[in-house]
């Protein structure tokens, strides 16, 4: 009907991460990863998969997430990538840019970084591709030294 929310089915939740709950490293999975808890250390999905991340509003990731699609209601801080779908609840709060294929985000969500459209998408983001194409190359564009602005 008119105003129907497209949203996610009740996707099947294959490892529970409860609000006590604090893990340090990093963590792979495939399925569906709910987390209450706290992460600190990258949430990757394994290649291929369409596994979907739920983070609550208690929950909290320090690192990368790299996962196709999420619904996010919690904080991370770190870069976050998309390949499918990101939505962002209310709550949401992001220290990192989002790298996204499509993109929901409700009013109260907050994102301290850049919102990246990657149509395809692209799992690395282009400023990272530009670096590691660039070792051992000549110039010195975002090696950190110093070039002057303008010669007279």
């Amino acid at each position: 009907m008119f105003g129907r929310k497209k949203g996610f089915s009740a996707a099947r939740i294959d490892t529970l991460v409860g609000q006590g709950t604090v893990i340090n490293g990093d963590l792979v999975f495939a399925g569906g990863l709910h987390v209450d808890g706290t992460i600190r250390g990258n949430v990757v999905a394994e290649q291929g998969s369409t596994a979907i991340l739920i983070l609550s509003e208690f929950g909290c990731i320090e690192g990368e997430v790299k996962v196709p699609n999420m619904v996010l209601n919690g904080e991370i801080v770190g870069d976050v990538y998309g390949s499918t779908r990101v939505e962002l609840a209310p709550k949401s709060r992001i220290k990192g840019s989002v790298y996204y294929n499509l993109i929901e985000m409700a009013i109260g969500a907050e994102v301290n970084g850049g919102l990246v459209h990657q149509p395809q998408g692209e799992q690395l983001p282009k400023r990272l591709e530009d670096k590691s194409n660039n070792q051992g190359g000549g110039n010195n564009h975002g090696s950190g030294k110093a070039e002057p602005v303008a010669e007279s």
